[in-house]
């Protein structure tokens, strides 16, 4: 009989994400053999900060193991997950599956990789036909500008920013984007409930980035 697959999964801040993993593992119904590590798990938190985003540099928004919320710039954490994943490439797993959705330029893998933001934006593009409006719900006010997804002259996107490691502004960020054709909670650390409640406030299809991702990992059992 085939063996569960071993599967790395991945998050830009520290392990063990218990907000993140056990929602999409319990979609996944225990086929597989899940290891989780934290591209800031062996940082002090005087290292996490000097981790912040510089002058122009691009931000992140992640979660610390104590449940705290950090913003870090892009490129150091490029980085460290590049030397994880050199180092994950050594110990046998099947895939490795980066919780994050923002875009990293040249990272780089000898194994298997499911990255967050290739498949939900990907996604996103299957519902692109009749979809002229999108609206995009983002951790960061900063990231509106920063986010790699513009409007063009064939979709109009709208973006607007809530936080789900304890911001209270969700009802005010449905009510940004209710006018949308379809809404994407752009975060892995955007759960099921916060969907349901999206959903409910906008009465529009909403999208959460930590189903689709469970989704493509379902594709490799």
């Amino acid at each position: 009989m085939p063996h569960a697959p071993r599967i790395a999964f991945v998050t830009i801040g520290q392990s063990p994400r218990i907000d993140l993993t056990p929602e999409i593992l319990e979609r996944l119904r225990g086929q597989i053999e899940a290891v989780e590590f934290g591209a800031l798990d062996d940082l002090s938190p005087t290292e996490v900060a000097a981790m912040a985003p510089k002058a122009g540099e691009d931000s992140l928004c992640t979660r610390m193991r104590d449940g705290s919320e950090v913003v870090i710039g892009k490129t150091q954490t490029r980085d460290r997950l590049q030397k994880l994943f050199d180092r994950l490439d050594t110990e046998g797993f099947d895939a490795i599956t980066l919780l994050c959705t923002g875009y990293f330029d040249h990272l780089s893998s000898k194994t298997l990789l499911i990255e967050a933001q290739r498949v939900v934006d990907a996604t996103v593009d299957a519902f692109s036909l009749g979809c002229q409006n999108l609206g995009v719900i983002l951790p960061l006010e900063r990231q509106i500008a920063e986010f790699h997804v513009q409007s063009d002259e064939t979709r109009k996107v709208k973006a607007t920013h809530y936080s789900p490691y304890g911001d209270d502004r969700l009802e005010v960020a449905a009510k940004d984007v209710a006018d949308c054709d379809l809404v994407v909670l752009h975060c892995m650390g955007y759960s099921e409930a916060m969907r349901a409640k999206t959903a409910a406030l906008t009465n529009k299809p909403v999208l959460l980035a930590r189903r689709i991702v469970a989704g493509a990992v379902q594709q490799i059992i």
